[in-house]
C-alpha cells in the first residue's frame, strides 16, 4: 500500500463514521470485560437490531475509558452530541437504546466535564475509548500511520533522532533516561553482521500498576507505529515485543494489530512502498518482575534465564545477540508518533523545564475513582489525589502514596503540593517508575507496607548476586521481628544497614531500589517502627513524639 492508498483509505473509514447516527461504544478492556461488557455489547447489536435501527446505529469494542470504578462504561455519540453512561449491566440494555432518541438516563449519566476527564491533557491516551483497537481501520481514520508516512517520506533517521531530542521526550519505563540520547547512541553504534533490534518493554511487573496493559489493549497500532518509527531512525529491521503472559486480552490484540499492520503494508518489507522493512515477533515473559530489568529481558528473549548482567557494555552497543539494541517501554514508544506527526515544540511545551509531555498512572488504593489518568508533567500530588482522583472514600484521610512500585518509595501528605516530575518525586525519597500510585489512608501500617513489598523484592530476586539475593531475605525477617512486636532498636539500625549495603552493592535495578519502601517510610514515619519495638517508646521519647509522628526523627 501507498501512503496514497493509506490516505484514501482513512477518507473512506471517516465517511462511513459521519454517515452513522449514532456510534455507541462499549469498553471492552480488561476492567470493564471482567464485568461481562462484553455480553453488554453483543445485547445492544440484538437489541438495536430488534428494533430496526441497525442501519443508523454503529455498536463498537473500545479501549478502556480511565474511569475504572464506574464500569462498565458505555458512551453514545449522537450528532455531535455525547452522553457516558456508568455501572451498565444487562437489564439497561432496552433503557440505554430507548435513550438514543430520547433524553439520557440520568441514574447512569456520568458527567464529562467532571474533574477526572476535565483535568486530563491525552497523549498516549487520546484513542483509548475511542477506537475499536481490533481494527486498523479505526486507527487509521484518526490519522494512524500519518507519521510513520511523514518520517518515511519527509525526514532523514537522523532527522528524526533529532526530533525525539529535541522534544525532551524522557523514557516513561522508570529511569527517565533521556529517550533521543538513547536513540542517538543506537543509531551511531555499527550494526552487527547488519543487525540492530528494537524492544518494546511491556513487562509490567510493578503491583498496582496496569498503564501499559492497557495501552495495548486500547491502542496497539500506536505502540507498532512507535516502533516502527524508531526502527527507521536507528537502522533496526527486527523488533520484539516482549509481553508478560499474564495479559492475554493484550497479546491477542497485539497479534491481530500486528497481522492486519502487516496485510496493508505498514509493516514487514518495503513498507509503504518504500525500501524500509522492519518485521516484529511477540515474546511472552513468564511473570519474572526481574524481566523489567533490560539485561534480564534480552537473557530472556535468547531463551536464557531471566538474570541481569553487568553493564557496561550497555544494550544500545551490545544488545540481543550482542547487536545494538534499542529498549523502551509501551508508553515512551506511544509518544513517539505524536511527536512527529506534530513536532517537537508542541510536546516541549507540555510540562515543566526538565520533564516534558505527560504521564500515564494508574490510580489504586484507597482513592474514590480509581483507573486511568494521563496528566501533564509539573501538576501538583493534590490535584491528582483529591481533584482527578475525588479523594479517599467515606471522607477517610489521606497518608502516603506510593509511587514507583518496589522501587520507589511512600511519599506523605506534606508534600501534598509537590509537583510531579522527574526531580521533585526523587528529592521527596521515591521514583517515578513506570507510573503505578497507591494510595493509602490513615490505618493504613506503613511498616506492612515496606514488609509487604519487602516480600515481594524477595520472592523477586533472581538470586545471582548475593547481596539482593541474601539481603531481601534479611531485612524482610527483620521487618516481620519488628511487626510482629519483638525488634529492638538494634534490630532497626541493623535494618538501616542493610538497606544502605544492599542498595551499594547490588548487581542490577531491583536489588539497587529494594531498600526504597523501608528507607522511606522510615524517613516519614519512623515513629511507627518506634512504637512497635519494645525499647522503642525511649527513643520515642527521647526524639519528642511530635517530631517522631511529623517524620523528622
Amino acid at each position: 500500500m501507498t501512503p496514497e492508498e493509506l490516505g484514501k483509505l482513512a477518507a473512506k473509514e471517516q465517511k462511513a463514521r459521519s454517515a452513522c447516527k449514532h456510534r455507541v461504544n462499549v469498553c471492552c478492556a480488561a476492567g470493564c470485560a471482567s464485568m461481562n461488557s462484553d455480553k453488554i455489547k453483543d445485547d445492544l447489536q440484538s437489541a438495536i437490531k430488534e428494533k430496526g435501527i441497525a442501519d443508523q446505529v454503529q455498536v463498537r469494542s473500545v479501549g478502556c475509558m480511565g474511569l475504572c470504578a464506574a464500569g462498565p462504561l458505555v458512551s453514545i455519540e449522537s450528532e455531535g452530541k455525547s452522553v457516558m453512561y456508568k455501572g451498565v449491566t444487562d437489564g439497561d440494555v432496552s433503557e440505554v437504546v430507548e435513550s438514543l432518541e430520547g433524553k439520557p438516563i440520568e441514574r447512569l449519566n456520568l458527567p464529562t466535564d467532571m474533574p477526572f476527564f476535565a483535568r486530563q491533557e491525552k497523549i498516549v491516551l487520546e484513542n483509548c475509548g475511542v477506537i475499536d483497537p481490533e481494527r486498523i481501520e479505526d486507527y487509521i481514520a484518526v490519522g494512524g500511520y500519518a507519521a510513520l508516512i511523514k518520517a518515511l517520506t519527509e525526514m532523514t533517521p537522523a532527522g528524526v533522532v533529532g526530533e525525539i531530542t529535541r522534544s525532551g521526550l524522557r523514557g516513561r519505563g522508570g529511569a527517565g533516561y533521556p529517550t533521543g540520547l538513547k536513540w542517538g547512541t543506537v543509531a551511531k553504534s555499527p550494526a552487527r553482521e547488519g543487525r540492530k533490534y528494537i524492544v518494546c518493554n511491556a513487562d509490567e511487573g510493578d503491583p498496582g500498576a496496569f498503564m501499559d496493559r492497557s495501552v495495548l489493549e486500547s491502542d496497539p497500532h500506536r505502540v507498532l507505529e512507535g516502533m516502527a518509527i524508531a526502527a527507521y531512525a536507528v537502522g533496526a529491521t527486527h523488533g520484539f515485543l516482549y509481553v508478560r503472559a499474564e495479559y492475554p486480552l493484550a497479546i491477542k490484540r497485539l497479534k491481530r494489530a500486528i497481522s492486519q499492520a502487516q496485510k496493508i503494508g505498514v509493516l514487514g518489507a518495503n513498507i509503504l512502498s518504500t525500501t524500509f522493512s522492519f518485521n516484529l515477533e511477540i515474546r511472552l515473559g513468564a511473570g519474572a518482575f526481574v524481566c523489567g530489568e533490560e539485561t534480564a529481558l534480552i537473557a530472556s528473549i535468547e531463551g536464557n534465564r531471566g538474570q541481569p548482567r553487568p553493564r557496561p557494555p550497555y544494550p544500545a552497543e551490545f544488545g540481543l545477540w550482542g547487536c545494538p539494541t534499542l529498549i523502551n517501554n509501551v508508553e515512551t514508544f506511544a509518544n513517539i508518533a505524536p511527536i512527529v506527526d506534530r513536532g517537537f515544540r508542541w510536546f516541549a511545551s507540555i510540562g515543566t523545564d526538565k520533564s516534558k509531555g505527560t504521564k500515564v498512572f494508574a490510580l489504586a488504593g484507597k482513592i474514590e475513582n480509581t483507573g486511568l489518568v494521563e496528566v501533564p508533567m509539573g501538576i501538583k500530588l493534590r490535584d491528582i489525589i483529591e481533584d482527578i482522583g475525588g479523594g479517599i472514600p467515606d471522607g477517610g484521610k489521606f497518608k502516603a502514596v506510593q509511587t514507583g512500585g518496589p522501587s520507589g518509595g511512600c511519599i506523605p501528605k506534606q508534600y501534598m503540593d509537590m509537583p510531579i516530575d522527574y526531580e521533585s518525586v526523587k528529592e521527596a525519597g521515591s521514583i517515578m517508575g513506570s507510573g503505578g500510585m497507591i494510595v493509602m489512608d490513615e490505618s493504613s501500617s506503613m511498616v506492612d507496607v515496606a514488609k509487604y513489598f519487602m516480600e515481594f523484592c524477595k520472592s523477586e530476586s533472581c538470586g545471582k548476586c548475593v547481596p539482593c539475593r541474601v539481603g531481601t531475605a534479611q531485612m524482610y525477617d527483620l521487618l516481620e521481628k519488628i511487626h510482629k512486636g519483638e525488634g529492638a532498636s538494634d534490630d532497626l539500625a541493623m535494618l538501616e544497614s542493610l538497606c544502605e549495603l544492599v542498595s551499594q552493592t547490588s548487581l542490577c535495578g531491583l536489588g539497587q531500589t529494594a531498600p526504597n519502601p523501608v528507607l522511606s517510610t522510615l524517613r516519614y514515619f519512623r515513629h511507627e517502627y518506634l512504637e512497635l519495638l519494645r525499647d522503642g517508646q525511649k527513643e520515642l521519647a527521647a526524639a519528642g513524639a511530635d517530631k517522631g509522628k511529623d517524620g523528622a526523627v
